[in-house]
């Protein structure tokens, strides 16, 4: 009996010794949020789900059915390695402290993500953050492609957009989000109109410039090989882009919500904007010119999407549609450079007016006070902040694209032969075809 009671005391000692730990267990552990976390999760996938197959198929169908195979794969490579690339490094290069030169690139602190435990971070983990934003840093190298659609080399592509994302997109996501110069300047860029559209709008347009023109254009039909795909990617664009903007707030709270109401709205006026400008013009509204401006105003909201109402949201919208299909359509055929899938027309001048008109719209009664306010709000000078971003980027981003371009060029070569490009991209760079 004498050994029972002792075996009890035991017991209800350690229960007790428990129960005055709890607190303090408690204390230290992580305060997450599971709403939030179980959104971030949510708005992850979605956002991967824009690049393969949402970018994919959209691009995909609009190349000849040669070359459909080769467009399919880039976006896939390119899936891969920059998933490797922002494990290894680019996501410290964006988001970690990078001292004296803080300013303009992070440093090495998170190298390997090191320092990124399973107790680590705010209301979600930094775990979830970082891989949140790799599917940022896969989605804008692989916007690109589509200006040199058909024409450069599977190796070179490789290169090319690995160096661009650590040396271009990685510095500039530092810049606006990661404690960088124009964050402190204070460009707002809620989703990435600045880092991620008008940065791969500037890149594609240079690429395109470089490379020149694939052969035939102008005198061969180089229409779409199967819209139907198209449409599906856009479809899924216009889906995933909820994750992109929405997520952004990294919180499943109002604001959240409104990013998503705010999206909506734009995509839709664009899309309507886009169709009735080209039917005025060319007489008849095109399936390519609806999911062209679908995706335009995609664009034009997302930096602009956790700052502005719903009015502002339509204006932005119909502005993204008109101004984009006038770049995209008689612009560039005035101008006659082949960007062959309008990554300047949409994304670059989406991202433009997109980021200029939060400079307009951006409302504290959306954001709360001192979270940023625009013309509306009384503050003019936003629209030169936010001008003052767009340069930064643009100069930037035009004389690293091309610098990376020359290397490649005298080292392994940009484009694939004249033979390769008029016989496909599919069959030759890589064995397989559409149709077996």
């Amino acid at each position: 009996m004498g050994r029972t009671v002792k075996l009890c005391l035991a017991a209800l000692a350690g229960v007790g010794a428990l129960g005055i730990a709890g607190p303090a267990f408690a204390q230290d552990a992580p305060d997450f949020n599971s709403g939030d976390i179980a959104w971030m999760l949510t708005a992850t996938a979605l956002v991967l789900l824009m690049t393969i197959p949402g970018l994919a198929l959209f691009y995909g169908g609009m190349v000849r059915k040669k070359n459909v195979l080769s467009l399919l794969g880039q976006c896939f490579a390119i899936t891969a390695l920059m998933t490797v690339l922002w494990m290894v490094i680019g996501y410290s290069l964006a988001f970690s402290d990078g001292g004296s030169l803080n300013a303009f690139v992070g440093g090495f602190d998170n190298f390997m993500l090191r320092g990124i435990g399973l107790d680590d971070g705010g209301n979600i983990p930094d775990s979830l953050f970082m891989v949140f934003q790799m599917t940022f840093a896969i989605i804008t190298p692989a916007l690109i492609v589509g200006a040199f659609a058909d024409r450069m080399k599977f190796s070179t592509l490789l290169w090319f957009t690995g160096a661009w994302m650590l040396l271009v997109y990685a510095p500039v996501c530092h810049w606006v989000w990661g404690g960088g110069y124009l964050g402190d300047a204070g460009v707002l860029d809620f989703a990435g109109g600045t880092v991620v559209h008008i940065n791969a709008g500037i890149a594609g347009l240079v690429a395109a410039i470089v490379l020149g023109k694939r052969e035939g254009y102008g005198t061969q039909n180089m229409a779409p090989h199967n819209l139907t795909l198209s449409v599906i990617g856009a479809s899924l664009l216009w889906v995933g882009w909820f994750g992109f903007n929405a997520g952004s707030e990294l919180a499943a709270d109002s604001r959240a919500a409104m990013a998503m109401v705010v999206t909506q709205i734009a995509t839709a006026a664009a899309a309507l904007a886009w169709m009735f400008s080209e039917w005025l013009v060319a007489k008849k509204p095109s399936i390519l010119g609806m999911i062209s401006g679908a995706v335009a105003g995609l664009v034009a909201i997302t930096p602009a999407s956790g700052f502005v109402d719903p009015t502002g949201a339509l204006v932005i919208g119909i502005a993204a549609g008109v101004v984009c299909y006038i770049a995209s359509v008689p612009v560039k055929k005035a101008l006659k450079y082949d960007d062959a899938l309008d990554v300047w027309g949409v994304h670059g001048v989406g991202g433009i007016v997109g980021a200029i008109l939060t400079g307009v719209f951006a409302t504290t009664a959306i954001t709360g006070e001192g979270g940023g306010a625009g013309l509306i709000d009384g503050n003019p000078g936003q629209i030169g902040v936010q001008i003052y971003g767009i340069l930064g980027t643009l100069i930037y981003g035009a004389i690293m694209t091309f610098i990376i371009l020359m290397v490649l060029k005298v080292t392994i070569g940009l484009r694939v032969s004249r033979e390769v490009e008029i016989e496909g991209l599919d069959i030759n760079l890589h064995g397989e075809t559409v149709h077996t």
